[in-house]
């Protein structure tokens, strides 16, 4: 009985939202059009079960780059609608259309020209009408065996509420960068920083020229500390890199290494890496050639700084 209610539960709410998702039209292109020009913030408004449904679309909407807060109707029609500032946009969300205190709310915020954006299941509804824009969800029947307990309703909206978060962010331009600006903590948001602000640069960077000396060469990797040592023209261009495996190799093969210079022993080029690419692009990369170290170079291939497998571990992306 229990898996049968349950399948029964999960069908219906699915139906719900495949329904919706034929549903959508020219009204969902507008919406997300006023959306995403909003020089203010988008508030979301709902009673009940469909207010803890707006405050999950706020919420997702500010993590993808669209400011939102979520609006009590009752507290705003007592105080509160000093949340409501000019150039704000107002979802206001009500299966029925007919909820009393979003009724009163829109009121005024038709006196103050504040926009209205209407989700609900009656497109004849009070709400419906008196919004600028109005999205049907479309839902007849809750999953509730007694449909009344939103369910199926508050489903629809929530997967409505993504479908808008997502498209505004996609019109504004939203960035794996932005996403990581907003997300700073915890390991999505560590594994979004970038090569740039991880890397060793400045002095940091271990560099030689060309026609320095190996025991100078030494002497820079061991006091940099980062197993490498880039090699560089005058300009500051890569040329060639020089690893701890290479100093290993050399000492096998040559009964005086110390004669020879960075030039000489250098394999050129190297394994390198724009200081844009996320930090998760950098460790592919380390781990894919199976080395310690990236030489961060800008278009001229310039060297901006050295990335260390370290760095990575330091940030715990792993």
């Amino acid at each position: 009985m229990s898996l049968e209610l349950a399948r029964q539960v999960l069908t219906t709410e699915a139906e719900a939202i495949l329904r919706l998702r034929d549903r959508l039209d020219e009204s969902f292109v507008r919406a997300v059009e006023l959306l995403g020009g909003v020089s203010g913030r988008v508030v979301l408004t709902g009673m009940g079960k469909s207010g803890l449904i707006c405050r999950k679309i706020a919420a997702t909407m500010a993590s993808t780059g669209t400011p939102a807060l979520f609006l009590h109707p009752a507290e705003a029609i007592h105080g509160d609608l000093g949340m409501v500032a000019p150039g704000d946009v107002v979802v206001a969300l009500s299966n029925s259309g007919e909820t009393d205190e979003l009724l009163r709310l829109v009121e005024v915020l038709q006196r103050l020209g504040t926009p209205v954006i209407a989700i609900t299941s009656n497109p004849a509804s009070n709400l419906a009408r008196q919004a600028a824009i109005h999205l049907d969800l479309g839902v007849d029947r809750e999953a509730c065996p007694l449909n009344l307990a939103p369910t199926a309703s508050t489903t629809a909206a929530l997967a409505l509420g993504d479908a808008l978060a997502l498209a505004v962010s996609v019109r504004k331009g939203f960035r794996p960068e932005d996403f990581a600006r907003l997300h700073p903590g915890g390991k999505l948001g560590k594994s979004l920083l970038t090569v740039g602000e991880l890397m060793h640069s400045g002095e940091q960077i271990p560099r030689v020229g060309p026609d320095t000396p190996m025991k100078d060469v030494i002497y820079e990797m061991s006091r940099k500390g980062l197993g490498i040592t880039t090699v560089q023209d005058e300009g500051g261009r890569l040329l060639g890199v020089i690893t701890d495996g290479d100093l290993r190799r050399l000492m096998e093969r040559e009964p005086d290494p110390l004669r020879l210079t960075a030039g000489q022993v250098m394999h050129p080029g190297g394994v390198t890496i724009a200081e844009t690419a996320l930090a998760s692009a950098a460790l592919r990369v380390l781990e894919e050639r199976r080395i310690t170290s990236l030489i961060v170079v800008d278009e001229a291939g310039t060297v901006s700084g050295v990335l260390h497998l370290h760095d990575l571990w330091g940030v715990g992306l792993f």
